[in-house]
């Protein structure tokens, strides 16, 4: 095994990362909502000894009323569904998303340290800002906050999240049935948090978690989401296309981390990698030609979507328009994830059709034989831009059982990754520590 180790997670969506993955022939467009889908997919990933499941998470359906559904939506509440799969996996990481922009700190520190607890120490929390506009529209409505505000309100939520789970000491139960004393005395206390956007006395219901915290991933490639990450984060789901990007990714975030106190190495650094895998390339290309034919013009609107734009701006021979190409700023949407894809664009000049066979989202897109995808991915670990990746396989569950069956193994024989679990948290398998306590008469918070 080499000095580093490679982290592999998977990005698990409804049926996959390709707009007609659900289209396929071995694919049953009714397992977004089937348990046994869900479950056969993360013991395939705990059988590949993956370090994590990463459920992404969108509190919207936008859909007009004239128009069908072209994908199953993400469906199901990703923390209940992490549940079921802990109940089913030993080892595996467990990641869900939850947004700080329509939750509260109290139930989100709640819920993650009880599947912490449930899981015996596999589960992340994946930070995220919202700027959709039809999710913003299903708390309440309102003016949306801009950009900054979001990530003042998400620095804030972290704070008061971290100090819930820091509000019981390690020793906090005693649990002495000779004198009924359940808890040590002054090693359980409330937080009193009094900051710009929240309010919370404390302390939590239940005890630190064997995790110490649950691990926090951030996903968003904006300067307020690095700098995020770069205050609070273990791990971060970068979108990159090209290593060029991911490189410069790395440096700017590493240099964060050290502003901040940190060091640079705090961080597991894990983008996103989509993928279709054939024995062979001219297998992996038949596959994903098949793909695309099966979605036609769905995929112009697919890349729309991603880029915030009407599809009646894209034509399929032409580049991508002249104010997108020169940095316009998106209205809703991600602006670090839309910026990886013009700027491929741009630096290439790609037609709208030349971008799409480069990117299913904006996400690194490779199409190749077990080895192709192997060499795809060390390259870029090698290289220092990466600690691993979040696997995007094409269609579920047949795209990640490939990788497992027959990239993995050549991953072991390169030294690069793990035959077997060595721990059974998911800091573990990340090569982070446990997040040490905090002593009781520095613990409490107040802000503002």
């Amino acid at each position: 095994m080499a000095d580093r180790e490679l982290h592999l997670g998977v990005n698990v969506l409804s049926d996959g990362m390709h707009p007609a993955a659900w289209q396929y022939p071995s694919s049953d467009p009714s397992w977004f909502t089937d348990p046994a889908y869900w479950i056969r997919v993360a013991q395939i990933a705990e059988r590949g000894t993956l370090d994590a499941v990463f459920l992404a998470d969108s509190p919207s359906l936008f859909q007009p009323p004239d128009q069908p559904l072209s994908a199953p939506p993400l469906a199901l509440d990703p923390i209940v569904l992490l549940s079921t799969l802990a109940s089913v996996t030993t080892h595996i990481g467990l990641i869900g998303t939850v947004s700080t922009s329509f939750e509260e700190p109290y139930n989100v520190a709640r819920r993650f340290s009880t599947l912490d607890h449930l899981s015996r120490g596999r589960v992340a929390w994946n930070v995220v800002t919202s700027s959709d506009r039809y999710a913003w529209n299903n708390f309440g409505g309102g003016e949306q906050p801009d950009r900054a505000t979001r990530y003042e309100r998400a620095g804030e939520f972290i704070e008061v999240v971290r100090a819930l789970w820091d509000s019981w000491d390690d020793d906090a139960v005693v649990a002495d049935k000779s004198t009924g004393a359940f808890s040590k005395v002054g090693a359980i206390r409330p937080i009193r948090h009094r900051g710009g956007h929240f309010s919370v006395d404390g302390p939590l219901t239940l005890p630190r978690s064997p995790q110490g915290h649950p691990v926090l991933f951030q996903a968003g490639g904006s300067t307020g989401g690095l700098d995020l990450a770069a205050k609070y984060a273990d791990g971060v789901f970068a979108a990159q296309a090209s290593l060029e990007d991911a490189l410069s990714n790395a440096q700017e975030l590493r240099s964060r981390l050290i502003a901040h106190g940190r060091p640079a190495e705090a961080i597991r650094i894990m983008p996103g990698l989509s993928f279709v895998l054939g024995s062979t390339e001219a297998e992996a290309r038949s596959r994903n030609d098949e793909l695309n034919e099966l979605a036609g013009d769905r995929r112009l609107a697919h890349l729309a979507g991603q880029l915030s734009v009407d599809v009646a701006e894209l034509k399929w021979d032409k580049p991508l328009p002249g104010w997108l190409l020169e940095g316009a700023a998106p209205i809703s949407g991600s602006q670090g994830a839309r910026d990886i894809v013009v700027n491929i664009a741009r630096r290439e000049n790609l037609t709208v059709r030349q971008l799409l066979d480069r990117v299913i989202t904006w996400h690194r897109f490779v199409v190749g034989s077990p080895e192709q995808i192997a060499d795809a991915i060390e390259d870029w670990f090698v290289a220092g831009a990466v600690d691993g990746f979040n696997l995007m396989p094409d269609v579920f569950p047949s795209g990640l059982e490939l990788f497992v069956d027959h990239v993995v193994p050549i991953l072991r024989d390169r030294g690069l990754f793990r035959r077997e679990y060595t721990s059974t948290t998911l800091r573990g398998h990340l090569g982070l520590e446990r997040t040490p306590d905090r002593p009781s008469s520095g613990s409490i918070r107040r802000t503002g």
